[in-house]
């Protein structure tokens, strides 16, 4: 390949790193808004892609999960090393955290044993000089022989002069050997001969080095053995004997497997490798570092718990207070929108879908975006800030009591714990539990959160009937998802998922100084899920529940009648008279006249909701009230409900179609709270119980999905619909009828 060719060749380039390291933060100071996030192919992980160009050079960049090692445990793990290994990066970016050096540069050595060519990112080089740790960087360098370049990436320090050291590095094309490390005397023999088995049948050497491959049936790693056993069956199976050999040996020797001993002399290569002029600690003694000080009170048995649930508060309260214009805002925009669509288009079935299908439908849900930008705003500040793995500290002895695990708190907090999350991350999340039970108890579980798709059905429901304490009404519906999610969890682990708990270890990261560019990237990507599913998802389902409503219409008996009831009114009318009913003058009509007009709305609004109770939507939601009345549900609800079993954001664009189609008032601007706030039928105790039911029945289509992927059977996808619904049934039915008791049904 010539110069210029090789020049103008887009480079592939992956950065790795143990989570916490900043990692995405640099992607995200790197890539800033030339990224797209989407799914690994068949595989519900994310991939991050961006791009950026320096000097010319275009340059492809995959940021991989975060991971501690390259030995699959987990599918984190095997879809960062199946990216590296397939789709051979030029370079391999790795992300360590200055100040837990030792620990990060686990990451490295494999990459390094597995031969790819790395450069190493020396990550909150300034968090590590805090704590008096100085890194000699170049002499790092020197020992580890790959290029180490000093970063602090939620500043964007560093970071060109990482990139120009990667492509310097690709452009170079060297050629690594990998690193080669002792493992001592009991099975550095045994990998000598597992290493020339494998170099003389030529077994995955296209994939891994042999040495690699050889520390990978040591390490009892799943996935190289069953590619082995498709390749040579015979060969795989004597790297298979020879392994439980020496695991046999070692645990009558020394008490341990080969994957400790492994991992023991992984770790004393990194003690040796940082001695002796690499790593300064300036300050002696038991110094406390900031974050431990902080953690002092933050994670104190007595005021941590008390900070949490004020932390929790403060973000409904910064939510509501900023987000109250803007959604006022949207409100008259889309009621503006519809006033010029009624005058624009003719009347007729093509107006119909366009006003009460796509404007009053998807309005209503895209009316909320205010609301969940400075929601997501504040959980991406707390997340950043790494007070949230703090909650997830303080909260596994509460956890334990319910059967689950401290890990468990981070799939209920990316579920909606704080409100705004999404159940399908959350139920991905919960891979990092190791224990089938605690993972199935938790992925059941975490639904009951209040996503991102509720919260802006509880927030229209509050603001028609809780105004005056939406923040309060929104924190305690938040308890009781928490409160309905442990209680819950507790009951099936003592019931079909029997079993201990397994141990808890979290790592806590320091606390860092968010910055605004990465607070608008997680922000941004979270809204953006929710526009692209309010442009997609939500507008098909409205129009689908738009024609429901909508047809087969009346029959030509009734039309006939109503048409005769008009004719009669305006009979009796004179000419000019019959002109200013069907005008839009309002002020200083004849009392016939005013009359007149009267009786044609009545008769209007008899028709809109003769018509709509009598389609197809309408006569299902009818049947069902059989059933819902005791939760104090009409039909127009029902049908709200059953479209939320697709996505709990069409619950909105459901009511706002029928209760558009009900309504003839074609210049009224109202917003859907108002609307209900207006119906006979809704009070404070429907409402209440509407949101308690909301907050409860069956995941969304897509979680659902998401729950049979993850436990790998439909039957628990089927089970979380069918329990989910009917604990939601009984507590509404409890609670509307224990308020009809108490008289506070009016």
């Amino acid at each position: 390949m010539s110069q210029a060719s090789q020049e103008s060749k887009e480079l592939l380039f992956a950065l790795a790193g143990n989570p916490n390291c900043g990692k995405t933060t640099l992607f995200n100071a790197i890539t800033g808004a030339r990224q797209h996030v989407g799914n690994y192919p068949g595989i519900t992980v994310e991939k991050k892609e961006g791009r950026y160009s320096l000097n010319g050079r275009q340059i492809r960049l995959v940021d991989l999960p975060g991971t501690y090692s390259l030995t699959a445990y987990s599918l984190e793990e095997l879809v960062a090393r199946d990216f590296i290994v397939h789709e051979r990066p030029e370079v391999v970016i790795n992300i360590v955290d200055a100040s837990n050096l030792d620990r990060n540069l686990y990451l490295t050595l494999q990459l390094l044993e597995l031969g790819v060519t790395v450069v190493v990112a020396l990550n909150m080089i300034d968090v590590a000089e805090g704590r008096g740790v100085r890194i000699h960087a170049e002499e790092l360098s020197k020992r580890l022989g790959v290029p180490v370049v000093p970063t602090v990436a939620r500043r964007g320090d560093g970071t060109e002069s990482l990139l120009r050291a990667a492509v310097e590095t690709a452009q170079s094309n060297p050629r690594l050997e990998p690193v080669h490390i002792s493992y001592g005397p009991d099975v550095d023999p045994v990998l000598k001969e597992m290493e020339k088995i494998i170099l003389d049948h030529g077994f995955l050497t296209g994939l891994y080095p042999a040495r690699w491959t050889a520390l990978k049936y040591l390490e009892e790693d799943e996935q190289v053995k069953t590619k082995g056993r498709q390749l040579d069956p015979k060969v795989s199976e004597v790297l298979e004997a020879m392994a439980a050999k020496l695991t046999e040996h070692i645990q009558k020797t020394l008490d341990s497997y080969p994957e400790a001993i492994i991992a023991d002399h992984r770790y004393g290569f990194i003690a040796a490798l940082l001695k002796d002029g690499v790593v300064e600690q300036r300050f002696k003694g038991n110094r406390l570092h900031l974050s431990d000080q902080i953690d002092r009170v933050l994670t104190n048995r007595f005021f941590g718990p008390i900070v949490m649930v004020a932390v929790l508060y403060a973000v409904y309260e910064f939510t509501f207070t900023c987000s109250e214009l803007p959604v006022q805002w949207f409100e008259t925009a889309f009621g503006a929108l519809g006033q010029w669509a009624e005058k624009a288009i003719p009347e007729g079935p093509l107006r119909s879908l366009v006003v009460s299908g796509i404007i009053h439908g998807v309005g209503g849900v895209v009316g909320f975006i205010p609301l969940l930008f400075f929601m997501f705003l504040a959980i991406a500040f707390l997340e950043d800030t790494g007070y949230l793995a703090r909650a997830a500290y303080m909260l596994d002895r509460v956890f334990r009591v319910f059967g689950l695990h401290g890990s468990s708190f981070m799939a209920f907090i990316i579920s909606g714990g704080i409100a705004g999350g999404c159940a399908v991350p959350g139920v991905m999340a919960t891979r990092t539990l190791r224990t089938s039970r605690e993972r199935l108890a938790t992925l059941l579980s975490a639904p009951f959160m209040n996503c991102g798709a509720k919260v802006p059905v509880l927030a229209m429901l509050i603001a028609a009937f809780f105004t005056e304490n939406r923040a309060q009404m929104l924190f305690l519906l938040t308890l009781l998802a928490w409160v309905f999610a442990l209680v819950l969890a507790k009951i099936i682990r003592l019931t079909i998922l029997r079993g201990p708990s397994s141990p808890f270890l979290l790592e806590l990261p320091p606390y860092r100084i968010p910055t605004f560019k990465g607070l608008m990237i997680h922000t941004w990507e979270r809204i953006w899920q929710y526009l692209r599913k309010a442009g997609t998802v939500i507008v098909a389902i409205s129009v689908l529940l738009w024609a429901m409503m909508t047809y087969p219409g009346l029959s030509a008996s009734e039309k006939a009648a109503l048409d005769a009831a008009r004719q009669t009114i305006l009979e009796g009318l004179s000419l000019e008279e019959r002109v200013l009913v069907t005008s839009e003058r309002e002020e200083a009509l004849p009392p016939q006249v005013h009359e007149a007009r009267e009786r044609l709305r009545a008769i209007e609004k008899h028709e809109a909701a003769t018509a709509l109770r009598a389609s197809f939507a309408g006569k299902m939601g009818t049947a069902l009230e059989k059933i819902t009345r005791w939760c104090g549900f009409d039909w127009r609800t029902n049908l709200a409900l059953v479209g939320g079993f697709a996505a709990k954001e069409v619950i909105i664009s459901t009511l706002g179609t029928a209760y558009s189609l009900g309504n003839v008032d074609t210049d009224e601007t109202t917003s859907l709270s108002e609307r209900l706030r207006h119906d006979p039928h809704w009070n404070p105790l429907v409402a209440f119980a509407a949101m308690l039911f909301i907050m409860l029945y069956s995941p969304c289509f897509v979680t659902v999905t998401c729950i049979v992927k993850e436990s790998g059977s439909w039957k628990w996808g089927l089970f979380s619909m069918a329990f989910n619904t009917t604990v939601a049934f009984i507590v509404a039915t409890v609670v509307y009828q224990s308020g009809l008791l108490l008289g506070l049904g009016s």
